[in-house]
């Protein structure tokens, strides 16, 4: 016994002494390869994966595959249980006030269309390449891994960003479904914060808490439970649309300032910023692990929730105008407060109860797409790999869900609503836009092997009209320059699509028309991004140095010793949940 115990300290001894070697070890080996940090960028930022290696072999660094449960029934719900009461209940108010007035209701149809187009273009790309990793999936295998990390990490930041906003939200209106008028009431002033972060919210950290447990146990469950609140929600906006029409007048969308008080670019700018509303569709197509025949269910799921939506969101829209004149909606809880305004007072407290009821629905959807799309950046070594684990029991990605639902219960302690709102709609225009480049790219490029620089010479003139247009609608000297502009990007899409002889179509489900709905995506995208405010670029550009800097001093060296040193995908050691190529197909 004695010389056993003897052998053991002198194990943890050992241990101990060699701790601080391994340490300096790595240390440098890290400093040594950040020595080689220019060479590493050139081999890696353009690297691109071809959809076979996304589909079979990246994909079983995660140990364990995600369990095809989902149908096509099932993504429609999550896709307007994730936008719904996000955009209605949060950005409705404040835009009527201050930005769009009464013609609030076309700036979601606006927004809209810019979603719609957007949605063809994931559509297109989660058919051909059914993976979780959504735009950063498509852009690495479109442009290479440096432009689909920067999309990832947008992504990601707008998903923990947005689902504190509507944690936050939901606080607002649950007092309102109880009676309570303050919403404050139940959040904790904290005296020696800065304002805006000096109000915690603990019942927006507990709802997300709960979300995040609740995620981790599956995604049908979580899927059953999305679908019966996304049922009772729907019925609900109907109850406020009738309600609104009902017992609203026509006199308050034009009585005081007339239809448009804020004019044109209040109805554009009002359209930049409820694009917030739209966070959600995109859900759906990080769930292309997880979907039975997803060649036939992500069509559906995807522009039928987008479809549904927009139609709900402009009649919701214009039913509130309807019932209070834009210069007295309040920016918080707005809906409850209108029904208060026509004396039914009881309404108010439904509207609380239906909203927080939305809200729940729409912030489980963002966190399921949010975690999805962590863990297929953590698959591509840009993040630590123990994000890119899934459970094997239950099929989730349990490790980069906890870390985000912790992360995003942090912020909605602190961040109120106003703070983030502008810079979730940057990144979200940011990433649509580049996915609808990406979509002209691969079909024109990658697909009909055709030269790349007249594709990459139609992308730059679009991006270009697109931005003289906005600034000829900023500078009302220069109102020429819209139908200038405007024209000329007609000219270029109808000389690029006539040019381009050799078009080689993919199999399955495709975007029609092209490249006329990609294109005009591009171009709504940059118009909406134009119209946001300064502070927006200036909180972006932060971020964008934080994450490139992540990139270079971690992200390059992680990939480049995965695939360039250690010659591209580990064997997995269980052969039991690879899936093969032939099984992706047949789906």
């Amino acid at each position: 016994m004695e010389s056993k115990a003897k052998q053991t300290k002198t194990n943890m001894a050992t241990n101990v002494d060699q701790s601080p070697i391994a340490t300096n070890i790595f240390f440098t080996k890290y400093l040594q390869s950040l020595t080689q940090t220019p060479h590493r960028l050139r081999k890696r930022m353009l690297a691109t994966w071809t959809p076979d290696q996304e589909l079979n072999r990246v994909r079983l660094r995660s140990g364990a595959d995600m369990k095809r449960k989902l149908m096509w029934y099932d993504l429609v719900a999550l896709g307007v249980g994730g936008m719904l009461g996000v955009g209605v209940f949060v950005t409705t108010g404040p835009v009527a006030l201050q930005i769009s007035g009464p013609s609030v209701f076309i700036s979601y149809i606006i927004a809209g269309i810019s979603a719609l187009l957007s949605s063809l273009c994931y559509t297109e790309f989660s058919v051909q390449i059914p993976v979780a990793g959504g735009a950063f999936s498509y852009l690495r295998v479109t442009f290479g891994e440096f432009v689909g990390y920067f999309a990832g990490a947008n992504i990601l930041m707008e998903y923990v960003l947005s689902n504190a906003a509507v944690a936050r939200s939901f606080t607002d209106y649950l007092c309102h479904a109880v009676g309570e008028n303050d919403p404050n009431s139940w959040r904790v002033e904290v005296d020696g914060l800065f304002k805006g972060y000096n109000m915690l919210d603990f019942p927006a950290v507990a709802l997300v808490l709960l979300l995040t447990l609740c995620l981790c146990h599956g995604t049908k469950e979580s899927s059953i439970l999305n679908l019966i609140m996304t049922i009772f929600h729907v019925v609900f906006f109907g109850f406020i649309i009738i309600a609104g029409f009902c017992n609203g007048s026509v006199q308050n969308l034009v009585k005081p300032g007339g239809l448009a008080p804020f004019g044109v670019k209040g109805i554009v700018n009002g359209a930049a910023t409820v694009y917030f509303s739209y966070i959600g569709y995109d859900s759906v197509s990080t769930l292309a692990e997880e979907i039975q025949n997803p060649s036939k269910s992500l069509p559906l799921g995807i522009v039928g929730s987008v479809l549904i939506v927009s139609l709900l969101y402009s009649l919701m829209a214009l039913s509130l105008c309807l019932m209070v004149p834009y210069n007295k909606i309040l920016k918080d809880a707005s809906f409850s407060m209108a029904f208060r305004n026509i004396s039914w007072a009881w309404a108010s407290n439904v509207v609380g109860a239906g909203a927080s009821l939305g809200i729940v629905a729409s912030l489980l959807v963002a966190m399921l797409g949010q975690a999805r799309y962590l863990c297929v950046i953590g698959r591509a070594r840009l993040v630590p790999t123990w994000l890119a684990k899934v459970h094997p029991s239950t099929g989730t990605p349990l490790n980069a869900t906890l870390f985000l639902g912790l992360c995003t219960a942090s912020i909605a302690l602190f961040t109120e609503l106003n703070i983030v709102l502008e810079m979730i709609s940057i990144s979200t225009l940011l990433v649509f836009y580049l996915v609808a480049n990406a979509l002209i790219y691969r079909r024109y490029v990658m697909i009909s092997d055709n030269p790349p620089s007249r594709t990459l010479l139609f992308l730059f003139l679009l991006s270009f009209c697109a931005i003289c247009f906005s600034i000829s609608l900023k500078i009302q000297q220069q109102i020429w320059g819209l139908p200038l502009f405007g024209g000329l990007m007609l000219i270029v899409t109808a000389f690029f699509h006539y040019s381009m002889s050799r078009v080689s179509h993919p199999t399955g489900w495709s975007v029609p028309f092209m490249p006329w709905p990609a294109a005009i995506s591009i171009f709504l995208n940059v118009f909406l991004m134009t119209t946001l405010k300064l502070l927006s670029y200036q909180r972006f550009a932060m971020w964008t140095c934080l994450i490139t800097l992540f990139y270079v001093l971690y992200g390059v060296h992680s990939t480049y010793e995965a695939e360039e040193m250690k010659g591209g995908v580990e064997e997995v050691p269980n052969p039991s949940v690879q899936q093969s190529k032939l099984d992706i197909q047949m789906l």
